[in-house]
């Protein structure tokens, strides 16, 4: 354990004694999120700027990520760090907070989100959902903050930085309206969205559904027989005709939602992998925030027995995964 702290330490203290003020070099700034969502964000607020990375990418969890060595170093090499907070990434909290503690620039994207607009579940008392890239308008006040904070450390850029932002917001806001025409057409006794965990609670309050997850908001949850049951219970009374699995959750949970509705009588189908804690593969355009949401939004709409394009807002749903 004293061998590890001492390497830590030891890549901190080198990678910060080497990096001169990233205004003095002729360089790209290095940033680094955790998140696809927050690296996407980045990318298009930073633009030809800097270098964004990613710690996490397709199908991984961030409530159970932990950082490897070379991760680390990636993070003790970056100008900036951006992380999602609201205990998302559960595992990492220290390795960021001892890095920030050395004198990196580490933010957390939702620190400047109202108060008043997280969700508290009952069973979490004290901690607040950290889902909030699900809701588009919560998300664009996220964009706004890693404006600032690359204005903060890069000024002459400022300008740059305040143009791609309000480009990508304007796309946000695009997502937002689009969401709300055809997630509107499901009609109101199947405005329930059944997922293998809690991630939808913003994407349900901001588009009037229901959300139901057999887990609570962090994956490290488990579920129960009872939950189980009182799910399966609500699917055969509400006659709701599909279930959502995830990309970065087991879909044993869901197979048995499925297997209980059918003993009961109710079939019930799986209406699609939704993209909840990752996006979709690099490179793709389910590989963008703009694409995870897209996919979700028309997914959800179709599903339950709405009206939405099959190939989404920009009819690029068809190219690739």
């Amino acid at each position: 354990m004293k061998l590890h702290i001492l390497i830590f330490a030891f890549l901190i203290l080198g990678a910060c004694s080497s990096a001169s003020p990233p205004q003095a070099r002729d360089k790209k700034l290095k940033i680094v999120a955790t998140t696809g969502m927050i690296a996407d964000a980045a990318k298009h607020v930073a633009g030809d700027r800097a270098k964004v990375s990613a710690l996490m990418g397709p199908g991984v969890d961030p409530h159970l990520f932990k950082a490897s060595r070379s991760e680390i170093v990636l993070l003790t090499q970056a100008d900036i760090i951006f992380y999602n907070g609201l205990f998302l990434e559960g595992k990492l909290i220290d390795a960021l907070t001892r890095i920030a503690a050395s004198g990196k620039k580490v933010f957390a994207v939702t620190e400047k989100i109202d108060r008043q607009y997280l969700l508290e579940p009952p069973e979490f008392a004290g901690h607040y959902d950290p889902h909030v890239w699900m809701d588009p308008p919560a998300w664009a006040k996220v964009v706004e903050f890693i404006r600032d904070r690359l204005a903060d450390i890069a000024p002459e850029n400022a300008h740059t930085f305040a143009n791609n932002a309000a480009h990508y917001l304007e796309q946000l806001d695009q997502l937002n309206r689009y969401a709300e025409q055809v997630l509107q057409t499901v009609p109101g006794e199947k405005r329930i969205i059944i997922t293998a965990h809690d991630a939808f609670n913003y994407f349900g309050r901001r588009y009037s559904f229901r959300v139901r997850g057999i887990q609570g908001i962090s994956t490290e949850s488990e579920a129960g027989i009872q939950d189980i049951e009182n799910i399966v219970s609500l699917i055969v009374s509400a006659k709701i005709p599909a279930v959502f699995v995830e990309s970065t959750v087991s879909e044993r949970n869901i197979r048995a939602l499925i297997e209980g509705a059918a003993a009961r009588g109710q079939e019930v189908s799986i209406g699609a992998q939704l993209y909840s804690d990752a996006m979709g593969k690099p490179g793709t355009y389910r590989g963008t925030y703009i694409g995870m949401l897209d996919h979700n939004i028309t997914s959800i709409a179709r599903a339950l027995g709405g009206t939405a394009p099959e190939t989404g807002m920009h009819g690029k749903l068809g190219e690739g995964d």
